[in-house]
């Protein structure tokens, strides 16, 4: 059988059938890397990687007979993508199956934000409420959602937040084609156009700081920053002194930088919701990135093309 490293964590029901048809080697802790590479390391021909935990070019250049690194995740900036494709190693991702429950939360995360659903929660159990109403959330009807990033996921938010009467603007890198969202040039310009600045764009170190402090001082003291992306985007020391110094209304995260760590100021402010990275954590959406996992090695080493290559980045 095909000999597999397993370098981040995936689901056991993965794993399972994984090793039904391939060898998978446990590489997500080793105690001692360099003599479990000593034994397997010419035999991997791949590795099964994670949107937040994957190979970093020594590894990829270490395993001699790597042919393929399939991502269980969207995002591949866990992966040295660029270091695999120079060695001519195919890199997979798993795409569109999670857009849905990713939007879902980012939606989620701002109806929460604004109407302070967690902070009423909270408010209610701490029997606060017998002593009298707290105070007022915000309408989103009229609020201007700046989307950072209108990829599959930004465009999936946009669909959503319309249905709410927010209206959309975006900055994105690449050419969106004839879009009648109202585009801005820069991510100072779209946050200085926003009541909402949503962080949707890929990470990776191209990305890392985007959102940063003079981001947040245009998005000024009534805006409010939400990310489901990757936690580096923000600049996160940044955003802790904006939202302390109430130079920003309030934040919803879902991701962080150094996570699963979280600054301890966040976690006491009243106006900050915090989620542990779970945007596409469904039972449905992790059985289908199960599946294109699956389907991108099991057509790779068939022999056949496999289904959701990573564009090259080189």
């Amino acid at each position: 059988m095909v000999d597999l490293l397993q370098v981040a964590q995936i689901p056991p029901f993965l794993v399972e059938r994984l090793s039904k048809e391939f060898t998978v080697h446990d590489f997500v802790a080793p105690s001692d890397p360099e003599k479990q590479l000593a034994e397997i390391g010419s035999s991997i021909k791949g590795i099964i990687a994670g949107g937040i935990k994957g190979p970093d070019a020594a590894l990829i250049n270490r395993l001699e007979n790597l042919e393929i690194i399939a991502s269980f995740g969207v995002g591949f900036d866990a992966t040295d993508v660029v270091a695999a494709q120079k060695r001519g190693v195919i890199v997979t991702n798993t795409p569109e199956v999670l857009t849905g429950d990713v939007a879902d939360l980012a939606m989620t995360l701002i109806l929460t934000l604004l109407r302070r659903t967690s902070e009423a929660e909270r408010f209610l159990r701490d029997g606060k409420w017998l002593k009298g109403r707290m105070d007022l959330g915000t309408t989103l009807r009229g609020k201007r959602l700046g989307i950072l990033g209108l990829g599959r996921i930004g465009k999936a938010v946009a669909r959503r937040a319309e249905v709410f009467g927010l209206q959309i603007c975006f900055h994105d890198i690449a050419p969106m084609g004839d879009m009648t969202y109202r585009s801005y040039p820069s991510s100072v310009e779209l946050a200085e156009a926003s009541d909402i600045l949503l962080v949707t764009c890929e990470g990776g170190e191209a990305n890392r700081g985007v959102v940063n402090a003079e981001v947040l001082e245009a998005l000024g003291p009534n805006g409010f920053i939400v990310n489901t992306a990757r936690g580096p985007i923000i600049d996160q020391d940044a955003m802790v002194k904006a939202l302390l110094d109430e130079r920003i209304a309030g934040a919803a995260l879902d991701v962080f930088d150094g996570e699963p760590a979280v600054p301890a100021e966040l976690m006491g402010m009243e106006n900050v919701v915090l989620t542990p990275h779970i945007a596409s954590s469904t039972h449905e959406t992790r059985r289908a990135m199960a599946d294109l996992v699956y389907d991108n090695l099991r057509a790779y080493f068939d022999g056949k093309a496999v289904i959701t290559p990573v564009p090259p980045q080189i």
